[in-house]
């Protein structure tokens, strides 16, 4: 095999592209939950610690 596994050598799809796709897919959910005002669950690593995001930009950290 040439650095692609066996999934994407039937579907002819890189693991690059997979990882934009998955990148992109994520972004529109969290704009969708933005829009219902729904929040967000994230990750702060400089404090090294999950938390969640509401619409109005509030954290609450676990």
């Amino acid at each position: 095999m040439n650095g692609e596994n066996a999934i994407d050598s039937t579907c002819g799809v890189s693991d690059d592209e997979l990882t934009k796709r998955f990148v992109e897919a994520i972004r529109i959910d969290n704009e969708i939950k933005k829009i219902k005002g729904v929040s967000i669950q994230k990750y702060d690593h400089e404090k090294k610690q999950p938390y969640l995001e509401y619409p109005n930009d509030r954290r609450k950290y676990a």
